[in-house]
């Protein structure tokens, strides 16, 4: 009688079916985990983003302590030149050249004091020993640190579409970076507003009449920052390839930072001091994941 093979080593392969069965249920999970890391991803942002409004408070307030307010935040400076109000945190807090506030400024675009003299020189490393001692001795802050500031000139932001502004000023971004046309990868510019505490309105329809100068009653000037939000979104280009940002609209800007806590009259939040407004995850200003140091409530 033959003998009975043994086939208990004999390998059995996948089949195709099998294969392609198991490839499927993977791309399924991956499409199934790949939202909710996103998800965990842009909470994780807009935690980082909480704190760094947090900080630059913190900064306000050591500036506001020291030099006994809070600093401008008018579209133009003194000199009617486009210097708008997230241009003036930055050199609050930074200083123009990021090494500190110097307690002489006017918060003039030019960097001058009202003698025509240089605050922040280009250089001042060549500056005679005894100048760069006292202009340096004259510093206040930096109230932020440099490095974790995310200070960006707005050319680095804008390329060379930087409208009436001066393309080497610099701003504070927020921490949602994106690839810009410039060539960087940037945030958008954190926007500052102070309150104006001797006016008490917050009303869009007065906004026809407002100007840079004056809030026509309201306690916030949406103007402070209107020149900088109507450059559009530096990520699509310049000119008519770039379009605006919903905030650009002062109905949007007063409907969305007034206060739903009183009911007998409109009035916004944080209304004796500023607010801060971050473009939020979609890098675009006045929408819904706009983070903010006050509680947004989108209202379109």
């Amino acid at each position: 009688m033959r003998p009975t093979l043994n086939q208990t080593g004999k390998k059995r392969a996948f089949t195709i079916v099998e294969l392609l069965t198991v490839m499927s249920i993977i791309v399924i999970l991956i499409g199934l985990l790949v939202p909710a890391l996103n998800k965990v991803k842009r909470y994780a942002y807009d935690v980082k983003q909480q704190a760094q409004l947090h900080a630059i408070s913190a900064a306000i307030e050591l500036f506001s302590n020291e030099m006994g307010g809070y600093p401008s935040s008018t579209a133009e400076d003194a000199q009617g030149l486009p210097y708008c109000g997230a241009m003036k945190l930055c050199e609050a807090l930074m200083g123009q050249d990021l090494l500190g506030f110097h307690s002489n400024s006017l918060f003039l675009r030019t960097g001058m004091d009202a003698s025509a003299t240089t605050l922040y020189p280009t250089n001042i490393d060549a500056l005679s020993p005894t100048l760069r001692a006292q202009n340096l001795s004259a510093r206040k802050g930096p109230y932020l640190q440099a490095e974790n500031a995310n200070a960006w000139r707005l050319k680095d932001i804008y390329g060379a579409n930087v409208g009436s502004f001066l393309g080497t000023s610099f701003v504070l971004c927020d921490v949602y970076q994106k690839q810009m046309q410039s060539g960087e990868k940037t945030g958008m510019p954190i926007l500052y507003y102070k309150a104006d505490t001797a006016n008490t309105f917050h009303d869009p329809n007065l906004a026809g009449s407002m100007t840079a100068t004056n809030a026509n009653g309201n306690i916030y000037n949406y103007l402070d920052n209107n020149q900088l939000v109507a450059l559009g979104k530096p990520w699509e280009g310049s000119g008519a390839a770039a379009s605006t940002h919903k905030l650009v609209d002062p109905v949007r800007f007063y409907t969305n930072t007034q206060s739903n806590k009183i009911t007998t009259a409109n009035r916004p939040f944080r209304a004796d001091e500023y607010i801060l407004i971050s473009a939020g995850w979609d890098n675009e200003y006045g929408t819904a994941d706009d983070i903010c140091n006050f509680e947004w409530k989108y209202k379109d």
